[in-house]
């Protein structure tokens, strides 16, 4: 069980995972999301329906059997439950999870589009293959988890999904890194455009990954 302190720390880690999205500009015009940060192997902190100024003794802990434990959720992250509660059952090594409406991530996803992998960040921050998208279901509803299930078995190494008709899910090892891949992906998604007017973008060269682990590797020394 996950001690008092460590539950505190894991917050503030949510709390300041949602700041750093706003602060890099990824968030709708409406700066809808929803955080989650795992506690242990049964439950979970999530945002309780907004994140614009959120604080730490505003989020709730969830069961993953869906039930509510401690705090409130508003009705629109109730539904969202079993999303992140699938999410954290397929993958065990998941720490924290973020629901976006990203603008130019979202157009890959009305767009029914998977989003390559083009963008040296993608291949840093822990997505070194294309974005897959998941049918779309009403949000929260077994069709939509069933679906995104189906997607995490098909693609073991993916670290993000894009939601069809709805946003982008991205799930990683603690709220921080799952940010920084946020952000990542909105960005590729963006350059992703932009290069469509010139031409379209091109696809990194044989090696690239291991190139860039090697880069890595040799700083972290």
């Amino acid at each position: 069980m996950t001690g008092t302190s460590e539950v505190k720390s894991r917050a503030h880690q949510l709390v300041e995972a949602a700041r750093q999205l706003f602060m890099a500009g990824v968030m709708s015009h409406s700066g809808h999301a929803n955080l989650s940060v795992r506690l242990d192997d049964e439950r979970f902190l999530l945002t309780p329906g907004f994140v614009r100024d959120l604080e730490a003794d505003q989020l709730a802990t969830v069961g993953l059997d869906g039930r509510v434990l401690e705090g409130e959720l508003r009705s629109v992250s109730a539904e969202i439950i079993t999303m992140h509660s699938a999410v954290y059952r397929a993958r065990p090594q998941v720490g924290a999870i973020i629901h976006t409406h990203s603008p130019a991530a979202t157009a890959f996803a009305v767009a029914h589009r998977p989003l390559p992998c083009r963008t040296e960040p993608m291949l840093r921050f822990g997505q070194p293959e294309e974005v897959p998208v998941v049918p779309w279901g009403p949000r929260g509803s077994d069709v939509s988890v069933r679906g995104i299930a189906e997607v995490l078995e098909r693609r073991p190494t993916t670290a993000a999904v894009l939601l069809a008709n709805h946003g982008l899910l991205v799930f990683g090892p603690d709220a921080a890194a799952t940010a920084h891949l946020v952000v990542a992906i909105e960005e590729s998604a963006e350059a992703e455009i932009a290069a469509a007017a010139i031409g379209g973008a091109v696809d990194f060269p044989a090696g690239a990954l291991e190139a860039v682990r090697a880069s890595i590797a040799r700083v972290a020394r």
